[in-house]
This record gives structure tokens, sequence and C-alpha cells, in this order.
């Protein structure tokens, strides 16, 4: 097939969208008409995954192509309260899509609120040409201002700090797996967001809204790249109400917008059923200013020879397995299933279902396959293009991550999740058992050692393991 080699590029990266709550996947529950309507004339893919997590190690390969599994040399950046194996920035020795874009002549911009890609150690925004960061998501230290928020609507009794807990700091008791991170986050989110008032001023919004004016002001460029980064639906889960009322109207009780990691055990049956609408609600809130951005697109005339490319970086455990949060032991459907989607200008495979397995990171070598632009360095992504063209199975008989120390593979008949070191065994058979509920490990430990095994020959024979908490500095240094 001839290209015309002059495509511009769109790629819009949504956190934490759960596969199963977008209509199009098959919810028959949360309402996204704009990202149905877009997977209508789009090649969307069925197993789309991460192959490591969570939020920046995902940014990592998507940016570069190059795994970050199974994640070697890792050592805690200061600035950053988050512990996480592959948690860094991006290698100065990685080169990144806006710098080869940029190098052939496209104007590049990055429209973003997820506030980790520009902590004090991060270059996420490296070879931007336009980089825009919307201020103020979740512990963004935006405002350091006292604001008081209303503590008995949003927390149950046991999310509340005790006496003790309230004299430590912000960066001590949110980085507990288990703990009151929520107090700590809604503290600091309150001052953060104090000034809002109205929809567009709501993170989403402001995400779409600018990227709108970025198109609207650079419509003469030649080509562009644009890459667009929602942070939302990540909690807090806050939208307006009538959002939270299209799935839990008349509730009177505990709003719980940011779940404790662990255990659904301080939630009673009604305030987590309402903590999923509130989730449902700001996905809604998404979708909505998705569909505005898609619209702008198509005002402006630009769907004709722009590459569009949807890509969600994880999900969210809502109670599925009996955790809230993104606990690393629960790499199961609900948190591992991505939504993608790829629109091809020429109207290549339109509406088509891909099945084979395929990695977040692919998107990087499809971009550049589609735009018959070559690299001589080696990525650890492969195009998509021939899929896409052909309606090809896959390449990949199976696909491996690394979340924190915990590991999964998953094949068409299995899945397993155990620690580095083979512990903790989760296996499950997928053929009798999707969702994922009845671990085998017990009763087939000659199944796990085997895909175990898979999974240390993928990381090319080393799966290290990491003492956190210790960063470069004094003792007491916990940022």
């Amino acid at each position: 097939m001839a290209y015309l080699n002059r495509y511009n590029v769109i790629v819009v990266v949504i956190d934490t969208l759960r596969k199963d709550h977008v209509g199009c996947y098959g919810s028959q529950w949360v309402r996204t008409p704009y990202l149905d309507r877009f997977s209508k004339v789009s090649t969307m893919f069925e197993n789309a995954y991460p192959e490591s997590l969570p939020t920046i190690p995902v940014r990592r390969s998507l940016w570069t192509g190059k795994r970050v599994f199974p994640i070697m040399d890792y050592s805690p950046r200061k600035g950053d309260e988050v512990l996480i194996p592959g948690w860094e920035p991006i290698p100065e020795n990685h080169v990144t899509l806006p710098e080869i874009l940029s190098a052939k002549r496209y104007r590049t911009a990055f429209i973003t609120d997820t506030y980790h890609m520009f902590k004090p150690s991060m270059n996420f925004h490296r070879g931007f040409d336009e980089w825009v960061w919307i201020r103020g998501q979740e512990v963004d230290h935006y405002r350091s201002k006292s604001v008081t928020f209303d503590v008995g609507k949003y927390l149950t009794s046991r999310m509340l700090f005790t006496e003790d807990e309230r004299k430590r700091s912000l960066a001590e008791v949110i980085k507990e797996p288990r703990g009151k991170r929520a107090e700590a986050i809604l503290s600091k989110y309150s001052a953060n967001t104090s000034e809002r008032r109205r929809e567009e001023e709501y993170f989403a919004p402001q995400v779409f809204r600018e990227s709108i004016r970025w198109l609207e002001e650079n419509r003469d460029a030649e080509r562009f790249f644009l890459l667009v980064d929602s942070f939302d639906p990540h909690e807090p889960w806050d939208p307006p109400h009538e959002f939270v009322d299209m799935y839990d109207p008349g509730y009177e009780g505990k709003h719980v917008i940011t779940p404790e990691y662990g255990k659904t055990d301080y939630l009673d049956e009604k305030e987590l059923k309402h903590m999923c609408a509130h989730y449902a609600g700001e996905v809604t809130m998404v979708d909505k200013w998705f569909g505005r951005f898609v619209e702008k697109v198509d005002e402006l005339n630009l769907l004709k020879n722009t590459i569009f490319i949807v890509i969600s970086d994880h999900g969210h455990q809502l109670g599925d397995h009996g955790y809230t949060g993104k606990v690393p032991w629960g790499m199961w459907p609900e948190l591992m299933d991505l939504v993608l989607f790829i629109r091809h200008p020429e109207g290549v495979a339109v509406g088509e279902r891909v099945k084979g397995f395929v990695y977040n990171l692919d998107v990087f070598s499809t971009i550049l396959d589609l735009l018959d632009t070559k690299i001589s360095w080696e990525v650890d992504s492969r195009s998509l293009k021939e899929i896409i063209e052909k309606g090809d199975g896959g390449f990949r008989d199976f696909v491996t991550c690394r979340f924190g120390e915990y590991v999964s593979y998953m094949d068409g008949s299995y899945a397993l999740i155990c620690k580095t070191d083979k512990t903790e065994a989760q296996l499950y058979d997928l053929r009798r058992d999707p969702a994922e509920k009845r671990n085998l490990a017990l009763e087939d430990s000659v199944k796990v050692d085997e895909l175990f095994k898979k999974i240390v020959e993928d990381a090319r024979g080393e799966l290290p393991s990491y003492e956190l908490g210790v960063r470069a500095g004094a003792e007491w240094y916990v940022y």
C-alpha cells in the first residue's frame, strides 16, 4: 500500500481507564459514546497489555519503544515520593519519539496534567517544541496553602488519621501501601483545586481544551505530532455531581473519591457501589471532553491526514477481587487490560478487531512505520502496521509484565502472577476462568514452574529485587 508520508500524528493517553468500562469493549453500564464512536472508525485491539507498571514505566516504554521490564539498576530519585522499580526518568541514551519527529521537521507538542512526568528528576517533556503542564492533580506541589476539607464527607472511619499519623509528613504517609493515604492526598488536592468553579476548570476539560487551543494555533504546521495525556480518570474521582448521579442517583453517605490501596474492608457495600459510580462518572466526563477534541480535529479538516491513536496506561481495582487501588499482586484483568484504538487516515481496517497479543510500546514502532521513518538502533517495540492492514492475528504468543516486586505472564490459556522469587504464586486457567478468580497454584506447581521459567527467559535470565526506601542524601530524606 502506498502512503502519503505527510501524515500528522495525534496520540491520546488516558490514565486509569478500565477497558471493561468502555461501551465498545462490552460495558453495559458506563456511558462512553465518543470513545464508542471513535472505535467504529478505527482498528480496535482486544488484547493490548502493558509491559511494566504503573504510570511512569508505561510512559517510558511508550516514548522510547524500549521495554522497562525486567527493570535493571533501579534507584529511587529525589523529588518523588513514589518508590516503585522502573519509576525513573528516560535514560539519556534512549531516543524519544518527539526527538525523532522533531528531527524530521515535525512540529511537536505535549499537553498533560500527569504531574509525575514533571517531578524534579523527570524528563518526559524532552524533545517537544511546546509542552503544557496543567497543574494541580492529586498531590502535585502546586498550592502550599492550608485548606480545610470535609473529612466526614469523603472518608470512612477506617480511612482517618490517628493523632500520631497527623504528625507525620505527607511523603511518609502517602508511600504506605496500606495506610491513611486518602486523607493525605485529599488535603493537598483540596488546596490545589480550591479555586475551581466550573466544569471547564476540571482537569480533563482543561487538558482537551488546551489541546484544542494548540490545534487552532498550529493549523499552519506542515506536519505535527501532538501527544495529549489525560491523568483522569485517575483518582480523586470528583467530577461534577451530575456525572456521578448518572450511576448512583439519590445516594446518601460517604463519597469515597480516593480509595485505599488494599482490601475493601474499609467500605460497606453501598459505599463501594458509590465509589464505583464516582469512577464511572469521571470516565464519562473524560469521554465527553475527548469527544469535543475529536470534533475539533474534524472541524479543522485534519482527520483526512492524521494518524490518531488512543491508549490507556492501565486500569484500576474497584473491588472485583476484594481490593481497591492498584496493588501490585493484583495484575488481574481489571488492571491489565488496555484500551487501544488506531485510526488510519485512509480508512484502513476501519471497525476491525485485532485479537492478537500486543504491547503498549508497539505504538512507537507503528507510528514510525506508518510514517515510513527508519531508525538505526534497536527497540523492543514492533510495528502493528501489517496486523492492521492484513487483519493478522499477531506475532506474540504471550506477554509479561512487572509491577513493583511482582511479575506476570499471560498467554491464551494461562495467567501467572507471583513475586520475582516465584513466591505468592497465583495461577489461573483462562479457558475456564477468564476473570481470574480461582487460584490453581497449589494444585499445579508444575505449570507454575513452567510459566515462571518463561518469565525469567523473557527477562534474559534475571529478575532483580530491590530494597526500597533509600535515596541519596540525609537519612531523613523522604522526597
